[in-house]
């Protein structure tokens, strides 16, 4: 009797624990293309990271004279990112920067970026959790050179004009193997702006991945800034992107399109000025080789 009871518990265990069977590979990667997904790297693996943004394929920088954009760079970034548990994962970037206000007034440049992600929820099998969420954090520091000029951000008058920051939560849902959908509500703050500027901007953001086979998928992705200030009207567009995911053996590849001139979010959510019905997108790649330490 009491072997049989035994049994009972067991099979019921196990039903348990089959029932609660997380969702795996919701987005292939832990970005979109603009933003990042619920993703977060597995306990121990270290992520070499390699991303590319040219300049406008068409529009008034692009065209023939530029080989629409592929002889310049509008941003770039190298880094190293690696998973400390399998839901909670840091990385350290080198951005190129940039960016541009449309009065011409520059953001800021030569960038290290830090990151921390943390996945609270991982969507269940049987929608017990019907969806993942994750909290992402990002802070930027520039090394730029100071600049001898009190009109321009660049001027660095105390240290903490070189920091910006972005938070933001990010829930996706996993619909079918050919289907995920995601949303975020992010929060991106600037030590020094240019005049009348904002320094904090509230954005959301939309991405999606439909897969088109074993090897290739679709992703597209849009984060657009809520705030009276960047419309249209003023200059400021909803950074988005489409692109089209590669997976080879142990990396994804990425090539996609997009209109963001910078690559991360207190990057790209400030300072989109370009505008995908002008021609003012770019070409972009992105190169992530995980490693097993």
């Amino acid at each position: 009797m009491r072997a049989i009871f035994s049994m009972l518990i067991l099979l019921l265990a196990a039903g348990v624990l089959s029932a609660q069977e997380p969702v795996y590979t919701t987005f292939k990667d832990t970005r979109v293309i603009n933003t990042h997904s619920t993703e977060t790297l597995g306990r121990r693996k270290l992520d070499v990271r390699i991303t590319h943004r040219f300049g406008d394929i068409a529009g008034d920088r692009g065209g023939f004279k530029t080989f629409y954009g592929l002889e310049t760079a509008a941003d770039v970034l190298i880094g190293l990112e690696y998973g400390i548990s399998d839901n909670f994962m840091v990385g350290l970037h080198r951005v190129k920067g940039g960016g541009q206000l449309p009065d011409g007034t520059a953001g800021l440049n030569q960038l290290m970026n830090g990151v921390a992600k943390l996945r609270l929820i991982r969507q269940s099998e049987d929608d017990s959790r019907p969806i993942s969420l994750a909290l992402l954090g990002v802070a930027s520091i520039s090394t730029s050179e100071a600049v001898d000029n009190e009109d321009v951000i660049q001027n660095f008058a105390v240290f903490a004009h070189r920091l910006a920051y972005h938070g933001q939560a990010i829930a996706a849902r996993k619909f079918s193997d050919n289907f995920s959908l995601q949303a975020s509500l992010g929060y991106t703050y600037r030590n020094v702006v240019p005049f009348e500027d904002e320094n904090g901007i509230l954005s959301a953001g939309l991405a999606t991945r439909i897969q088109l086979s074993r090897v290739f998928g679709i992703v597209l992705d849009a984060a657009v800034p809520i705030s009276d200030m960047r419309t249209a009207d003023n200059g400021f567009y909803p950074a988005i992107g489409v692109g089209v995911e590669i997976e080879t053996g142990g990396h994804v590849f990425q090539l996609n399109l997009t209109n963001a001139t910078q690559i991360m979010e207190t990057g790209y959510i400030p300072y989109t000025t370009s505008n995908w019905l002008d021609g003012e997108f770019r070409f972009g790649f992105t190169i992530s080789r995980p490693f097993n330490l």
